[in-house]
């Protein structure tokens, strides 16, 4: 049995190097960039206290709806207030006192003093602020306490803590106090026109005084 006879195979064509397009060698260093995801619509930003929120514009471009801006609230401005007095008044105010007066005799100027004192307190005066001088007899509690003798006397009053009467011989030690009530009742003929400067004096911020209209005015016109 013959074997058939081989037939050549067609000859392939050859590819020639100069035939072939440019040959691209991928850099070994290089890694393959993932794509980058694509922006959405951003979701219209949260307005901060104060501030205006978005335009309508941007809001549209946003995708949602405009939402109106809040009202911006602004602090009222701050109005200047009356400064404060000071905490402790000086023994020589440097300021001239408010001056009350209220008419009363000799014999009744210590009982108006002591309606005065009432009075200051019930509208929230404290104790401590208020200061009583006399010109005639002493009020019935310096009386008391100066019993016990001048130190103790004296330590009242440094304290501070209660309402302190003096008379006039014991004004000048005393020192001053916001408010002070002068009882002109009584004494030498000359006690009210020596110790009603004193107590215009010690008083910080408000001088009430007892007695007589005529007389008082007259020291006050004397250019107390």
């Amino acid at each position: 049995m013959s074997t058939p006879a081989s037939h050549p195979r067609p000859e392939e064509p050859q590819i020639h190097e100069s035939a072939q397009g440019p040959r691209v060698t991928p850099a070994a260093s290089r890694t393959a960039q993932t794509p980058r995801p694509v922006p959405g619509p951003r979701p219209a930003a949260v307005p901060r206290p104060g501030r205006p929120g978005p335009s309508p514009a941007a809001a549209s471009r946003a995708g949602g709806a405009p939402t109106p801006a809040p009202p911006v609230q602004r602090a009222p401005q701050a109005t200047p207030g009356p400064v404060p007095a000071a905490a402790t008044a000086p023994s020589v105010s440097a300021a001239v006192p408010q001056v009350q007066l209220i008419p009363a005799s000799a014999e009744g100027a210590l009982d108006a003093a002591e309606e005065a004192v009432d009075l200051l307190l019930d509208t929230g005066r404290a104790p401590g602020d208020i200061l009583v001088l006399t010109t005639g007899d002493p009020h019935p509690w310096a009386a008391h306490e100066l019993s016990f003798g001048e130190a103790a006397y004296w330590a009242l009053h440094a304290a501070g803590d209660d309402v302190f009467y003096a008379d006039a011989a014991q004004a000048q030690r005393a020192a001053g106090r916001p408010v002070v009530v002068f009882a002109a009742n009584g004494g030498p003929a000359d006690a009210a026109a020596a110790t009603l400067p004193v107590a215009l004096a010690r008083a910080g911020a408000l001088l009430i005084v007892c007695g007589e209209p005529q007389q008082i005015n007259s020291v006050l016109g004397a250019g107390v």
